[in-house]
């Protein structure tokens, strides 16, 4: 019995195609952020040949509207896309599970603040909040991050609370409250280990956005700043060339696509994975 089981305990960790190619792209997007300057064929700025040059053996992306190599600027403009949008999200989520999840244990006057807070920033359409928010203070990457994680925390801080409301009244979290448990030990031992699922398909969904979100910024302007590069900006840089049928802005506007769908499939490979919950971790 054990010899006829073990295929199909072999199939049931094989990782599914989808998958396999989301993490193909995207450990080809983190290998070419990471050694950016290793393996760029040119300097960021550099000027290499005339505008619009078309693909070749030495510009296998041709040239921008400045005479750019297009490589380059793709490969530093990874960096800069991935770094803003995965610090955006990682603060979005820190800020909003761990205010979510307190409203969810303590409620009352907190959560009944929190949530009417929550659902007045939520009320503002989040592309027009950045864009006056960013119209104000200075276009640089710090600044980026702490907007768009901050108007992204809005999200989080919904799934949470309602993540955590459902595991607070259910019988372990309970025992842990007769036992005398603090609310720490509630929140980080009890609650966070059996809401990972609904979070971790959310993560990529809201680092998807955060990419997007990015793009959408530098496209209007208001987002990564000449003389640094990101996907959206060059969409931009390059939009005029279309009419002419050069290729150059669909290229950073098929990475962008690209990241978002590999992204989603591991995703929700990640959540077909660990549905299910785990009841009180903190009771062992």
């Amino acid at each position: 019995m054990s010899v006829s089981s073990a295929p199909l305990a072999k199939g049931r960790r094989r990782i599914p195609i989808g998958a396999a190619i989301g993490l193909f792209f995207i450990g080809l997007f983190l290998f070419a952020a990471t050694f950016a300057p290793l393996i760029s064929p040119h300097p960021l700025g550099e000027i290499v040949g005339d505008v619009w040059m078309p693909m070749s053996g030495e510009h296998w992306f041709g040239t921008d509207n400045l005479g750019r190599d297009l490589l380059s600027r793709m490969i530093y403009g990874a960096r800069t896309t991935i770094l803003i949008a995965a610090a955006a999200t990682a603060l979005s989520f820190t800020l909003g599970s761990i205010l979510g999840f307190t409203a969810a244990v303590v409620g009352g006057w907190f959560d009944m603040t929190m949530s009417r807070f929550v659902d007045l920033l939520m009320s503002i359409p989040t592309l027009i909040f950045g864009l006056v928010v960013l119209s104000v203070l200075p276009s640089n990457v710090v600044t980026l991050i702490l907007v768009m994680g901050t108007l992204d925390s809005t999200r989080v801080y919904r799934l949470s609370r309602a993540v955590a409301a459902d595991i607070n009244a259910m019988d372990f979290v309970e025992a842990a409250k007769l036992r005398g448990e603090d609310r720490a030990w509630i929140i980080f031992r009890e609650i966070l280990p059996n809401a990972l699922s609904p979070l971790v398909s959310e993560l990529g969904l809201r680092f998807i956005f955060a990419v997007l979100f990015l793009s959408a910024l530098s496209f209007l302007g208001l987002g990564v700043q000449p003389p640094q590069a990101d996907w959206g900006g060059m969409v931009k840089e390059n939009k005029d060339g279309i009419v002419f049928g050069i290729s150059a802005a669909l290229i950073p506007a098929g990475a962008i696509a690209a990241l978002a769908i590999s992204v989603n499939l591991v995703a929700d490979w990640i959540l077909n994975r660990t549905t299910s919950l785990r009841g009180g971790r903190g009771n062992a």
